[in-house]
């Protein structure tokens, strides 16, 4: 390989490097229908409302309270 061949192979990737770095700078703009005051997402629902509390908001509190105590170092030592 002659320094000719390699300069141009160099110049290449550099060309090819460039397009790259340059085509990611392109962005194109995001249509966006937001309506004021409108939440246009997918409706939430309790995280009570499935099983096995199907509903009942007292059961899933008082279960969020023993989980929570169950994480407790304090309680889990006995200390």
């Amino acid at each position: 390989m002659n320094i000719r061949s390699v300069s141009s192979v160099a110049i290449l990737a550099a060309a090819g490097a460039m397009a790259l770095v340059l085509s990611g700078c392109g962005e194109r703009p995001q249509a966006v229908s937001y309506h004021q005051g409108s939440y246009s997402g997918k409706p939430d629902t309790p995280p009570y409302s499935d099983p096995p509390w199907n509903g009942n908001k007292q059961q899933w509190e008082d279960d969020m309270r023993q989980r929570v105590q169950n994480q407790n170092e304090y309680k889990r030592i006995g200390g």
